[in-house]
């Protein structure tokens, strides 16, 4: 690029900067892991493009969001999700004056964690995890990692801290009144990065050190709440009078009108603040629905049957694929999807039984239950 225009480009992005929050974090405060030379694009935006131009993004777009399976070509799927996220989270960034590039990387790579068949993928996962390694599986932490170790081969995207940490501490189960960021240094995230396989609750108390990162957390309930029910609607789970009075008083009683409440809401009690704010009002409407939700939605996402099916699945295929590891058999989906195109330093540093929970966290939903289908047909 022209010398004259790439100084005029720098100008212009400065001015931006200049006039952000005092409260915001600056292009200049980002911080990598490894060392890495910015072009003309500022940290955090060559950060979403890290983010969005990598296969593991790509197959956010076949892996579930809450209704795996279902005839309805309009059923959100974890891609619909992220890219509300980053909707939300920038109308709130720009309201706010915050860094929107930050907040869209993080809003964007927030959910790359996420297992095949959504919450419940997790949460087998974590059961053999648990039984296997003697570590937690979460998909917050998991999402660091793939960041860190897995992609780009097992080099890593070298995203910066603050990107990996919103990541981390973007927990949208948990719902605050208020988000107070907290300041970390490198060896302070990877305190609580590694903490987080053996200490069950900490994911819990995670906190963001940035505002953009509190800004991506409540996004990610914003952004799920209300779209949840809609699809819910949609596919005849229950019908929009069976929400409580008291939600639709405060909240509305479809997307457009909760994400609106709400969103006017944080503006009006958070802008020029240092932390993100809710009226109690509205917290207190949100945590209501949350529950509305999981007792009507989500805890009946899934039938006993086929939780045991899919649990068999997962077994089956971990086992599989450990076998294969521990035979080396490079015929096996991990060698051919996997661990072929993975470098010596990941294949060096990490135990067969994690090469296949990474592996299996990765899976798309239809990529999973291909898998599973061929190993019953040959078994």
């Amino acid at each position: 690029m022209d010398k004259i225009i790439t100084e005029k480009i720098k100008e212009q992005l400065q001015k931006r900067q200049d006039s952000l929050s005092e409260y915001a974090c600056r292009d200049s405060d980002a911080i990598r892991f490894k060392p890495f030379e910015d072009d003309y694009r500022p940290p955090f935006w060559h950060d979403t493009d890290r983010i969005i131009y990598n296969l593991s993004y790509a197959r956010y777009s076949d892996k579930t969001q809450v209704f795996s399976f279902r005839e309805n070509d309009h059923i959100s799927k974890r891609m619909t999700h992220v890219q509300l996220v980053s909707k939300v989270a920038r109308t709130l960034g720009r309201m706010l004056n915050l860094n929107e590039d930050l907040i869209e990387a993080a809003a964007l790579g927030h959910d790359i964690g996420h297992t095949p068949l959504g919450h419940l993928g997790e949460k087998i996962l974590n059961d053999i995890s648990v039984r296997e390694l003697g570590e937690f599986f979460k998909h917050n932490v998991q999402g660091v990692r793939t960041y860190m170790y897995i992609d780009r081969k097992g080099e890593g995207s070298n995203l910066t801290l603050q990107v990996l940490d919103a990541v981390l501490c973007h927990n949208g189960e948990m719902v605050s009144g208020e988000y107070h960021p907290k300041k970390k240094t490198k060896e302070e995230f990877l305190k609580e990065y590694n903490a987080s396989y053996t200490d069950k609750s900490l994911t819990k108390k995670l906190v963001p050190m940035t505002l953009e990162g509190c800004v991506v957390r409540i996004s990610d309930i914003i952004a799920y709440i209300g779209r949840d029910i809609e699809d819910a609607i949609m596919i005849g789970v229950f019908s929009r009078d069976m929400i409580p009075e008291n939600i639709k008083r405060v909240l509305g009683d479809n997307n457009r009108d909760i994400i609106a409440t709400i969103n006017n809401d944080i503006i009006n009690n958070s802008y020029g603040k240092p932390y993100i704010k809710m009226s109690d009002d509205v917290y207190k409407a949100i945590v209501e629905l949350k529950q509305f939700n999981y007792e009507n939605i989500y805890n009946k996402a899934n039938t006993k049957e086929e939780i045991e099916y899919y649990t068999k699945g997962f077994n089956m295929l971990f086992d599989k694929y450990l076998k294969d590891i521990e035979e080396g058999n490079h015929d096996s989906e991990i060698y051919v999807d996997f661990l072929e195109d993975k470098n010596d330093t990941y294949k060096k540093n990490t135990v067969p039984k994690r090469m296949v929970i990474d592996f299996l966290a990765g899976m798309t939903d239809e990529y999973f239950m291909e898998s599973y289908s061929k190993m019953l047909n040959n078994s």
